[in-house]
């Protein structure tokens, strides 16, 4: 068989897809992916089908905390809307998966009719001037293990049409940037809730040691994750339009000082006192409950880019 030759049949998939759903929800214009805590966004469907991804074949299943394992099928936005499938709970080298099962959704999504893919994630700020809370339209992205061999384009290509050298120099769509602004404009989002900046992707499942989250910062990156730009190679691999959403949940613990257990060990010898500064901790709760408190407004600015979508914006 030659290298790049098609090497995943989709078909099994697709069938039992579309024999889950009506006719109007079979060709998803807009496919979106939800990160950790913004599951909510099923709620905004409307004429909902949900398939459990235990019921996809070559579909895997998502073990993490605030991440559920189904596809939801809707109608989205104003008037009639258009149809969407939300891909609710996502897929994680860290978990176990192999690459090509953290990106299937999206070839499946592509197959199924996508032609705009809009991501969404909890990520860790490393940038003092962004705060927790807010969202992150993501311009660029620093993607450590794509450099270093955990490339999801490795390999074969699943299809003779896709390029063998995939440029990323225009990887995350202007026009559905622009649309995510004019989205927060008309719903009144201030100004200082929404960010641009660069995603580190860090395989996980550790958060960042205080020298690795220097590291990162120096490098231009403004916020970091363990998910998202294996999703964005693949839907570009596919053609599709990419914006991606980083709320930011938590900063990295990047101490100006590291504490020093040297100078205390002195202080205790010289019998003066000496006090420790605290050590911070990062944890998945933490992320989770920002997630649920900032879930309203990711929702509203969606379904608002929707809108502006079947308005022709």
């Amino acid at each position: 068989m030659a290298p790049d030759a098609p090497t995943t049949s989709f078909a099994p998939t697709l069938e039992a897809i579309r024999s889950k759903l009506p006719e109007k929800l079979q060709n998803p214009q807009i496919g979106i992916i939800c990160g950790s805590g913004l599951s909510g966004l099923v709620d905004t469907l409307r004429e909902a089908v949900i398939i459990q991804y235990a019921d996809i074949p070559g579909f895997g299943r998502s073990t993490v905390p605030g991440h559920k394992s189904a596809l939801a099928f809707g109608l989205l936005g104003s008037g009639d809307g258009l149809p969407v499938v939300a891909m609710l709970g996502r897929f994680h080298p860290y978990e176990g998966h192999p690459l090509s099962t953290v990106v299937y959704p999206v070839r499946v999504m592509a197959k199924l009719g996508v032609k705009d893919l809009l991501i969404t994630n909890a990520a860790g700020s490393l940038n003092p001037s962004i705060p927790v809370g807010t969202i992150v339209v993501i311009n660029d992205h620093l993607a450590l293990p794509n450099l270093t061999g955990m490339n999801p384009l490795l390999g074969p290509q699943t299809s003779p049409d896709h390029p063998r050298f995939l440029p990323l120099s225009d990887a995350y769509s202007v026009a559905l940037r622009r649309l995510v602004f004019l989205a927060a404009n008309e719903l009144q989002i201030p100004d200082s809730a929404l960010a641009e900046g660069t995603y580190a992707w860090v395989s996980g499942p550790t958060y960042e040691a205080p020298a690795e989250g220097r590291f990162l910062r120096r490098a231009g990156a403004d916020v970091v994750g363990m998910s998202t730009v294996p999703e964005v190679l693949a839907g570009r691999e596919e053609g599709l339009n990419v914006a991606v959403l980083s709320l930011v949940t938590n900063f990295v613990v990047i101490p100006e000082k590291p504490a020093s257990i040297r100078e205390q060990v002195k202080a205790e010898l010289s019998g003066t006192e000496y006090i420790q500064p605290p050590q911070q901790v990062v944890s998945h709760d933490e992320v989770l409950e920002i997630g649920r408190q900032k879930a309203e407004v990711m929702k509203l600015l969606v379904r608002k880019v929707v809108d502006l979508k079947l308005a022709g914006i």
